[in-house]
């Protein structure tokens, strides 16, 4: 058993799904995986059941009845990672979108000191590929209005290319992250350092998915728009005890 672990959701990813599950296994250094699948109608939870049988004790599945949302699905797959005996415990898309190779950086930058990695898209320059600009610009606008409101100094604060300690999820209190979609990612990043924690960001070149859908929504993007100020004036009312 590996003592890291990649929690991907899935949801209609069957044009990536096992691409990504054998490039994660074909790294240097052993991963585990736990696909959280959100009853995918079009075979996802399949595609990775086969898989199981060339990967026993690697691969391992959780299914969910419906599209609960991303962060539902990673709180899902951070209790499921705390249960065993994982030391880091990583976020990472199924659309090769976050390069795998990367999964190797993000770990050494976690063993060097850092509590939470962030692998980001903007901590020198803009390094996306293949997203028009418009969704660019939302993206690194979103993270600018964060820094904003919340005075954290995350440059991506919404990046879902992540490496976490245990002990950060184990004192941040799961049940409490309120926020379902992207901006999961922005509560996740803003709690950790509330905590005290380290958190560091190293430079990734992000690439858009070539296969399979994006599951961003106008919803989406209101929910963390709004919620980064309920979430800030929420935390100048609570304690943080790391």
């Amino acid at each position: 058993m590996s003592d890291s672990l990649v929690i991907i959701p899935t949801y209609n990813e069957k044009e990536n799904i096992e691409k990504i599950i054998r490039k994660v296994f074909s790294l240097a250094d052993p991963f585990d995986i736990l696909i959280v699948d959100d009853g995918s109608p079009d075979g996802t939870a399949a595609i990775v059941k086969s898989l199981q049988e060339e990967f026993p004790d690697m691969l391992y599945i959780e299914e969910r009845k419906g599209k609960l949302g991303l962060g539902t699905a990673y709180i899902h797959g951070f209790k499921w990672a705390l249960a065993k005996d994982y030391e880091y415990i990583f976020e990472m898309d199924a659309d090769f979108s976050h390069n795998p190779n990367d999964l190797l950086r993000l770990r050494a930058a976690c063993q060097n000191g850092a509590d939470m990695v962030i692998g980001s898209r903007y901590i020198k320059g803009v390094n996306v590929v293949n997203w028009p600009m418009n969704r660019v610009l939302m993206s690194y606008f979103a993270s600018a209005y964060v820094r904003l409101i919340t005075r954290i100094k995350i440059r991506d604060a919404t990046a879902g290319f992540v490496c976490y300690q245990r002990r950060v999820l184990e004192t941040i209190p799961l049940d409490k992250i309120r926020f379902v979609g992207y901006a999961f990612q922005i509560e996740m990043k803003f709690t950790a350092i509330q905590y005290g924690f380290k958190v560091v960001e190293i430079p990734i070149i992000f690439t858009d998915r070539t296969a399979g859908t994006s599951k961003m929504s106008t919803r989406i993007f209101r929910e963390a728009f709004l919620g980064v100020i309920q979430m800030k004036l929420n935390s100048l009312f609570r304690n943080y005890k790391s």
